[in-house]
Parts: C-alpha cells; sequence; structure tokens
C-alpha cells in the first residue's frame, strides 16, 4: 500500500515555524558579523546558540567540530559560507525517505499512536485518519485509551468529523481487548488503515508501559507485523523534555517514529534533530496549527530552510 506524503508548502511552513526562526536567525546574523574572523571565540558562540535553540549537545557539538573540520579543509574560507554550511549539515542528520510510512504487504495497516497526555495525540489519531481518507484509503480509529474520563468520546467526537468509525469500549475496559476487537473489525470490514489511540501514558509508570507492550502483542496476534508503526506524538513547547520521553518511550516499546506537534507555538523546533541524532528516530509528522488541514510530512530540507530563511 502507497500513502502519499503531504508537504506543507514553503510559506505555511514558514509561518508555522516563525517562533523558531525569529530565534534563531537574528541571533545567527548577530554571531556571524561581516568581517568576523573564524575562531574559537566565534565557534563558541555558536555552539551556545543551537544548545539554545533546543538542538541539543550532542548535535551541536557534531555541527561546530563539522563546521572546524570544513574550515581547516577549505571547504568553507570565511563567516559568509557558515550558515550554508550549517543548513546542509542539519539537513544530512536525516535521510530522505524518513517521512515514508511503512504498510503491511496485505490486510490492514496499524498505526499505534502512543504519548503522554496534553501531546496531541488523541487529535493527531484524527488529522491522520482524515489524511488518508482523504486518500481515498478505509480507516478505523480504536479508542484504546480507556483510562482518561471521556477520552473514548473525544475520539468519538473526532471520528464522526472527520467521517472514519471508530472501536471503543466504555471507560475502565481492558485496552487491549479494545485492540482485539478493533484489529477483528478491520479485518472484517476489509479496512487500508487501522489507527489505535492509547492512553497518554506517564512515561514514569512501569504498569501503563507494560499494558502498551500488551496493545502490540495482540494487534500482532491478530494482524501480521503489526503495529506496522508506532509513532510517538511529542509536544514541541515541551524541547529537551521530549527527549527524555522519546528515549523513555523507545526503550519500552520499539518506536518507528515521531510525530512533533504545536510547532508553531514555541521556538524550540531543534528538538526534532535532537531526538534524530541521540535516537535515530525519523521525523515523520509535523504539527504547525489547530487544523484538520495543518499535519504534514517532515522533510528536513523545507524544514532547515523555513527556520534559517
Amino acid at each position: 500500500m502507497f500513502f502519499k506524503k503531504i508537504f506543507a508548502p514553503i510559506e505555511k511552513l514558514k509561518s508555522g515555524l516563525k517562533k523558531t526562526r525569529e530565534k534563531l536567525s537574528g541571533a545567527f546574523r548577530f554571531v556571524l558579523a561581516i568581517g568576523r574572523k573564524i575562531d574559537d571565540e566565534l565557534l563558541d558562540e555558536l555552539e551556545e546558540l543551537l544548545i539554545s535553540a533546543d538542538l541539543g549537545v550532542e548535535v551541536s557539538m557534531h555541527l561546530v567540530e563539522r563546521l572546524k573540520d570544513a574550515y581547516r579543509n577549505r571547504e568553507i574560507k570565511n563567516q559568509e559560507e557558515i550558515l550554508d554550511f550549517l543548513k546542509d549539515e542539519m539537513a544530512a542528520l536525516f535521510d530522505s525517505g524518513d517521512a515514508d510510512l511503512a504498510a503491511a504487504s496485505e490486510g490492514p495497516t496499524v498505526i499505534l499512536i502512543v504519548g503522554v497526555n496534553g501531546s496531541g495525540k488523541t487529535t493527531t489519531a484524527a488529522k491522520l485518519a482524515r489524511m488518508f481518507k482523504q486518500q481515498g484509503r478505509k480507516v478505523l480509529l480504536a479508542a484504546c485509551d480507556t483510562f482518561r474520563a471521556a477520552a473514548s468520546e473525544q475520539l468519538a467526537i473526532w471520528a464522526e468529523r472527520v467521517g472514519v468509525p471508530v472501536v471503543k469500549h466504555q471507560e475502565g475496559a481492558d485496552p487491549a481487548a479494545v485492540a482485539y476487537d478493533a484489529a477483528e473489525a478491520a479485518l472484517a470490514r476489509g479496512v487500508d488503515v487501522l489507527i489505535v489511540d492509547t492512553a497518554g501514558r506517564l512515561h514514569t509508570r512501569t504498569n501503563l508501559m507494560r499494558e502498551m507492550e500488551k496493545i502490540a502483542r495482540v494487534l500482532a496476534k491478530k494482524i501480521p507485523g503489526a503495529p506496522h508503526e508506532t509513532l510517538l506524538v511529542l509536544d514541541g513547547t515541551t524541547g529537551q523534555n521530549a527527549l527524555q520521553q522519546a528515549r523513555l518511550f523507545n526503550d519500552s516499546i520499539p518506536l518507528t517514529g515521531l510525530v512533533i506537534t504545536k510547532l508553531d507555538g514555541t521556538a524550540k523546533g531543534g528538538i526534532a534533530f535532537a531526538i534524530r541524532k541521540e535516537l535515530g528516530l525519523p521525523v515523520k509528522f509535523i504539527g504547525i496549527g489547530e487544523g484538520m488541514d495543518d499535519l504534514h510530512s517532515f522533510d528536513a530540507r523545507s524544514f532547515v530552510e523555513a527556520v534559517f530563511n
């Protein structure tokens, strides 16, 4: 099955990343003032600037070391070439196919959505359902967050708006039982994509993490290869805390990618690079607005251009 990637127009991306761009581009212009020499002082200032944009210590040090090597090898000759060099290096942290989604060879493709409460997890599930439906796919949602009051009803409301069916149980039901019923329904109805919304796991709660692992096992028993994607939804405004969440979730259940939401409300857009460098997890989607069409496939080059230009 082929899923078409939906990229944001560059102007929309620039608008959505305005806060990150304002923080970074102005500071870069100041640090890279015309006539400055490339010396230790300049490099230290650049490293501090990159860290302040939540690229993280590891990414920032990597970029500065690459810059040192490039200057030493005469790949760049003056400070005017630094910004374009850094943009190329940041984009190179990602592979061109990073935003690709895995698909089942036959039967339903299962996408497991995980993340903490408040990250935008449930709305992301709905937006993905809308995206796939618009591509002509038959979609089913599963409300496996049975712990939070009215969580299933919230997803049901979104499902109605999007125009896709949802499988849900009463509050307090076994989440794995919901997943089982959803998988059976997906098979019986010839569904193309099953999107499973899980509880907003507190990443320090071991028992809840185990419940998430149980859901994944149940899905795998019913549908070979499921879940085909396990996407962690992160609130971009949380910066380095999002990196910690990604570490802990990835230790509990193998993640295949990230969805970073609320990037329009933060200057911490650099966190995407920090997570990619440290954990090797690709960013599949980014959220740059509240609208149903404001979830877009991630493209590293466009992202970098929107942040710096």
